[in-house]
């Protein structure tokens, strides 16, 4: 079978096991020959120096009893002899004396050891010499040092001092010309160790040079022996990875070509079917996409049990409405109805996307959206459901501009405008609906809220309410009016509403006007002062003409003089219908 037609493990093995044996070849070079600069390491290490270090201390025993020869004849001189010291001194003398014979013999020991292995390229010849020398030089130094050692001791047992001074001087010239000896001994084996360090760093940088010779062609051999063999492999993998880019860049519409039989082959053919499923799985999310937010499809692919189980989190949920849609679409036809809504529906989603809101459903001309985790921090809903609905008014102008454009027609027909809701609380959240058809919602009294309070922007005149809990999260974000103290159908308990009028600082000396003197008319209106609440909600007006809460509790205040509240009335307004 030829080489190339070979599945990709039999070419991966083949590599393998060829860069194995030249590997295995260049290792056992590379042991031989540092084995034997090891042998050679180890001659030099544990013989040459060694022996060199014995014949360097046996010159220092020389001196070491020549020392204890003169201390010996100091004893012996003194008017009252130290017999004592002198015997201590004589064996000092004779210890030396032992040591030298020890120190010349394990360096003649060392040379032999040289000289009888042959696995070495020493020379033989001038080791041999130093090894006779040694044994000529402490010879003669023994034979001279004990007929004149005898002779100084019977000198100073007779008391000839004279003659004892001769025979050291004779002594000390025989120690020096035994120094001088070995000190050319010493000499010679000296050239004898750096010869044999020579010769190891020539074999070491022999070792060096072969072994990395050895290594090149060994790689040279390798890579050119893999590049045969994976000439085969590589062509397809650079498709198949090429391919993987354009799906990574979500390319799906450019299929690989299939040019080999083995497993890379079979991988392509299966890339290109995935590459067809992902190209019909990526027309399903997005024509899905358009249904449900992605942010939520993703969710409930990472996390399918929130789905199936439910959870209960606290959200952020608004509520938009179109008001004067019912109006306006009297006279419309059905296909400028659905171009009308579907560009309103475009424009006032943006915002909410942008600031990573989650719509849930259209109803109508209404659009639900929430905020909350998993899909933003715990503390960011209420100020980010807060910014969308400002930004959701501030293009409410751009759209009644558009709108006659889209219809064709030159004003339309009816005033148009937003009614936003917003309420902050513990929801429920999780997959609901039947068997056949389910929907991932959120429910709770906060949702209710919500929707209740853009209905209620209806009786206030105004854009944007949202309830106690959202204006505590907001806090000092953006600039926010209370309104009232209202209790919304469905829930017994009243609390404050209040109305965003933009963001943080960017209030005119008008509107600023406008929120004080509000405060100061609801304050007066909640403590039955209706006199003076009259007082400062004209005030309001005259500041803002047309402002919608202003003029109703104008009109609530007509009301309660004509006909005034309870005795245990508290301030707040209560609605009965939704």
């Amino acid at each position: 079978m030829p080489l190339f037609n070979q599945s990709i493990r039999r070419k991966i093995v083949g590599i393998a096991l060829g860069l194995i044996v030249l590997m295995l070849v260049t290792s056992i070079l590379s042991m031989v020959m540092s084995s034997q600069v090891g042998v050679l390491l180890d001659e030099l290490t544990n013989r040459y120096i060694p022996a060199y270090g014995d014949l360097a201390r046996a010159n220092i025993r020389s001196l070491e009893r020549s020392v204890a020869l003169r201390r010996m004849v100091m004893m012996k001189m003194q008017e009252a002899p130290d017999e004592e010291a002198y015997a201590a001194r004589l064996k000092e003398f004779e210890e030396a004396d032992r040591k030298i014979e020890a120190e010349t013999s394990d360096a003649r020991k060392h040379i032999n050891a040289i000289i009888d292995d042959t696995r070495t390229p020493s020379d033989n010849a001038a080791l041999a010499r130093i090894d006779v020398r040694i044994e000529t030089a402490v010879s003669e130094l023994r034979q001279g040092m004990s007929e004149e050692h005898a002779k100084l001791l019977k000198q100073i047992d007779a008391r000839q001092m004279a003659d004892a001074r001769g025979t050291l001087e004779h002594l000390d010239m025989l120690r020096d010309q035994f120094n001088q000896k070995i000190d050319g001994i010493r000499s010679d084996m000296l050239k004898q160790v750096f010869a044999s360090t020579s010769t190891v760093v020539g074999r070491q940088h022999e070792t060096i040079i072969i072994s990395g010779v050895v290594t090149a062609l060994a790689a040279v051999v390798g890579f050119a022996f893999a590049l045969l063999v994976s000439s085969g492999i590589t062509r397809p993998v650079r498709l198949l990875l090429a391919g993987t880019r354009e799906v990574e860049a979500g390319r799906f519409d450019k299929p690989i070509t299939v040019s080999t039989q083995d497993e890379i082959g079979e991988l392509a053919a299966a890339f290109n079917r995935m590459i067809e499923q992902l190209r019909h799985n990526e027309r399903i999310r997005e024509t899905f996409g358009r249904y449900i937010d992605p942010k939520v499809v993703q969710g409930l692919i990472d996390r399918p049990e929130v789905a199936i189980e439910g959870q209960r989190r606290v959200m952020t949920i608004m509520f938009c409405d179109m008001s004067g849609f019912t109006s306006m679409s009297e006279g419309m036809t059905p296909r400028g109805l659905v171009k009308v809504m579907n560009h309103y529906f475009t424009v006032m989603s943006a915002p909410v996307r942008n600031n990573r809101g989650i719509i849930d459903k259209y109803i109508g001309d209404a659009i639900m959206a929430y905020w909350g985790p998993p899909f933003i921090e715990d503390d960011e809903p209420a100020l980010l459901a807060g910014l969308a609905a400002v930004e959701m008014a501030d293009q409410v102008p751009a759209l009644q501009k558009q709108l006659p454009d889209l219809l064709g027609i030159r004003a339309m027909p009816g005033p148009c405008d937003l009614r936003i809701g917003i309420a902050t609380g513990e929801v429920l959240t999780g997959s609901i609906g039947s068997e056949l058809m389910m929907s991932f919602t959120v429910m709770g009294d906060a949702v209710n809220l919500a929707s209740r309070l853009e209905l209620v922007n209806k009786l206030y005149g105004t854009r944007i309410l949202i309830a106690q809990a959202t204006a505590d999260a907001i806090g000092q974000n953006l600039e926010l009016r209370e309104i009232d103290r209202l209790a919304v159908a469905g829930q017994g308990a009243p609390q404050p509403i209040f109305e965003v009028m933009g963001r943080a600082g960017a209030l005119t000396a008008v509107q600023e006007g406008l929120r004080k003197h509000y405060a100061e008319g609801l304050a007066a209106y909640r403590s039955r002062r209706f006199g003076e609440a009259r007082m400062a909600f004209g005030a309001a007006l005259e500041s803002v003409p047309g402002d919608g809460p202003s003029r109703t509790m104008l009109a609530r205040i007509a009301q309660f003089e004509a006909s005034p509240p309870a005795a245990d009335w508290d301030g707040a307004w209560r609605l009965d219908s939704k």
